[in-house]
C-alpha cells in the first residue's frame, strides 16, 4: 500500500500568512501540521509516499526532504495549479501504479492516527473507504448520505441543503478502481475535479464504497480558530520538560516544555505551554495553550491561547490572545497619537481595533 499526501493548496482562508508560507507547514505545538500526517502514515506501516506540491513546493521539500527522518520514502509530484483533489490522483497515476493507497490531505489533523482505518480496509469487498464524522455545520464540507445498511449512496461537496450531518474527513482509502473514475469525471462549477464526484462515479457504476465513522478529534486546519483549537488539543497531552534556563524570579505553573537554549527571566508561565529553542521570555506572562517558536523574543508582554512562529518578537504589548503570529514578525506598541491607527496590512487581513 502507498500513500498520497496533498500539500499543494493555497490556503486562502489563512491569508495573508499563506501568501508567503505553505499552510501545511504551520505549527501545532511547534510541529508542522503536515508532520503529524506523515507520522500517522508511517505508524500505519506505509513507507512509499507521494506528496503533491504546488506553488510552495520548495518550502515543503526543504521541510520534509527525502522522508528518511520519518522512516518514509518520499516522491514529489508537482501540480501546476490547485485543480481539485481528483486531479491529484490523476497526476499521481504513475507513482501509484496498481497499488491500493490512502489519500491524506496535508492540512488535516486527526488524533489517533490511521492504523485502524488502514487495518479495516478490505479491497476485496469494496473499492473505496471514506472517513466520516458528524459536524455542526455540514455546509462547509463534503457530505455523505448513507443507506440503511451504512453504505455510502451519495456525496455532495459543500451543499446548501445537506442530506446528513456527516462530513467527509480528509483521509480516504482507494483501490486502483478510482483511476477510471477520475478520468471519467468533468470539472465542477468551480473548475476543479472533485474527489466527491469521483467517488459518486464509483457508486453509480456498481462499486461498493464503505463508510468508516470516527469519533476522535479531527480538524481541517484551514482557519485561524481551527489552528488554535488543534494547538490546544495537542498541548493538553504534553509533559513538563525544562531543557532551557529558568531564573529564580520566574513562576512556572502547570505543564511546560522549554527547549534547549531557551531562557526565561522574571516571568510567569502558566501551562500547558511550549517554548521553542533559543527563545527569550523576559518580564512576561504566557498563559495556557500557547506555543512560542524558535528564536523568538517576548519582553514585557502578555500572551495566551496563541501561536507565535519562529523568529518573531513581541515587546511592550499587553494581553494578546487567540492570535496566530507568523514568522519574523515584530509586535510593538504604537506611538501615541490622538484618535489614529497606523496600519500596514497584507491582502485579506482581518484587524480588530478599539473605537
Amino acid at each position: 500500500m502507498k500513500a498520497l499526501v496533498l500539500a499543494g493548496g493555497r490556503g486562502t482562508r489563512l491569508r495573508p500568512l499563506t501568501n508567503t508560507s505553505a499552510k501545511q507547514l504551520f505549527p501545532v505545538a511547534n510541529k508542522p501540521v503536515l508532520f503529524y500526517g506523515l507520522e500517522a502514515i508511517r505508524d500505519a506501516g506505509i513507507v512509499e509516499v507521494g506528496i503533491v506540491v504546488g506553488d510552495t513546493g520548495a518550502e515543503v521539500r526543504a521541510a520534509v526532504g527525502d522522508g528518511s527522518r520519518f522512516g518514509l520514502r518520499v516522491t514529489y509530484l508537482p501540480q501546476e495549479a490547485p485543480l481539485g483533489l481528483a486531479h491529484c490522483v490523476l497526476i499521481a497515476r504513475e507513482f501509484l501504479g496498481d497499488d491500493d493507497f490512502v489519500m491524506y490531505l496535508g492540512d488535516n489533523f486527526l488524533v489517533g492516527g490511521i492504523q485502524e482505518l488502514v487495518a479495516a480496509f478490505d479491497p476485496a469487498a469494496y473499492s473505496a473507504q471514506i472517513l466520516l464524522t458528524p459536524v455542526d455545520d455540514p455546509r462547509s464540507y463534503g457530505v455523505a448520505e448513507l443507506g440503511r445498511s451504512g453504505q455510502i449512496v451519495g456525496l455532495a461537496e459543500k451543499p446548501d441543503d445537506p442530506a446528513s450531518d456527516l462530513a467527509i474527513v480528509g483521509v480516504y482509502m482507494f483501490t486502483p478502481a478510482v483511476h477510471e473514475a477520475v478520468r471519467a469525471i468533468s470539472p465542477s462549477a468551480r473548475g476543479e475535479l472533485e474527489i466527491t464526484d469521483a467517488v459518486q462515479w464509483l457508486i453509480n457504476h456498481g462499486h461498493h464504497v464503505h463508510s468508516h465513522l470516527i469519533t476522535g478529534y479531527w480538524k481541517d486546519t484551514g482557519r485561524v480558530r481551527d489552528m488554535l483549537e488543534c494547538n490546544r488539543i495537542v498541548l493538553e497531552s504534553i509533559e513538563t520538560r525544562l531543557a532551557g534556563t529558568v531564573d529564580d524570579r520566574t513562576e512556572i505553573v502547570g505543564r511546560v516544555v522549554l527547549e534547549a537554549g531557551a531562557v526565561v527571566e522574571n516571568s510567569v508561565i502558566r501551562g500547558p505551554v511550549v517554548i521553542g529553542p533559543d527563545t527569550k521570555i523576559i518580564g512576561s506572562y504566557l498563559g495556557p495553550f500557547t506555543s512560542i517558536g524558535a528564536g523568538c523574543t517576548l519582553e514585557d508582554a502578555e500572551i495566551e491561547y496563541s501561536i507565535v512562529m519562529n523568529s518573531s518578537a513581541v515587546r511592550g504589548v499587553a494581553r494578546i490572545e487567540a492570535s496566530l503570529i507568523g514568522k519574523g514578525v515584530e509586535v510593538v506598541p504604537a506611538r501615541r497619537a490622538p484618535n489614529t491607527h497606523q496600519l500596514v496590512l497584507g491582502d485579506h487581513s482581518t484587524v480588530r481595533l478599539r473605537g
